[in-house]
């Protein structure tokens, strides 16, 4: 396959819009979730994120990047002010709505309102899960990260509720993604369903590769 060759000034020079759908292409397939929080009064907010990474297994971490401020980020404002959030997978059938709540809606305005995404609230969690997802996190605040070479914030938190279907679940732990309908995206508003090509043993110099499906 050719392949179009470009270098720092091509890209310093691109259209604004044309930029930003590159570079955040470049980094390929990546985790989509909606993150629901809610203010010290109960007033709900969500916001659809795709820069979650895993930090570690133990204590479980999950880290997330929040673009410069301002303008004010209410999610990250809340995460602060009261230490918890959700993170909720996206499938199939709530994408469109994940993908509306992207829109600068005032402080005052739930998007959970205006997407008709419904509120789930369980085991005295304080933030708001999304109900019709079916992987959900819920998520304490650990630590953030302010990174100085382009002004964004790292935010890490604590995995300490988790909610998968049962037949999702394997016995190993591993999390059946495709058959819970989990779907990833690529850029800033492109979204997919994936195929599993196959799953490998744990990798050794002296052992071959075995399949484990």
């Amino acid at each position: 396959m050719e392949k179009k060759y470009i270098d720092k000034s091509q890209i310093e020079l691109l259209e604004k819009q044309k930029r930003v759908h590159l570079i955040n292409s470049l980094g390929g397939f990546k985790s989509v979730a909606l993150v629901g929080t809610s203010d010290k009064n109960m007033n709900t907010n969500l916001a659809i994120f795709s820069s979650f990474f895993h930090i570690g297994a133990n204590p479980p971490l999950i880290g997330m990047i929040f673009r410069p401020s301002p303008p004010e980020r209410d999610t990250m404002s809340n995460i602060i002010e009261t230490g918890f959030y959700t993170v909720n997978h996206i499938n199939e059938a709530i994408y469109r709505q994940a993908h509306q709540t992207s829109a600068r809606y005032d402080k005052s305005i739930s998007e959970f309102d205006v997407t008709g995404l419904q509120t789930e609230y369980k085991n005295d969690f304080f933030a708001p899960f999304v109900s019709e997802s079916h992987i959900q996190l819920g998520v304490e605040f650990k630590e953030r990260i302010d990174i100085s070479i382009n002004n964004t914030t790292m935010i890490i938190g604590e995995i300490i509720q988790v909610y998968i279907p049962e037949n999702c679940l394997l016995e190993d732990g591993f999390i059946d993604l495709e058959k819970a309908n989990t779907i990833t995206c690529s850029g800033l508003d492109s979204y997919h369903k994936t195929i599993q090509l196959d799953r490998l043993s744990y990798a050794k110099p002296d052992k071959e590769l075995t399949s484990l499906l």
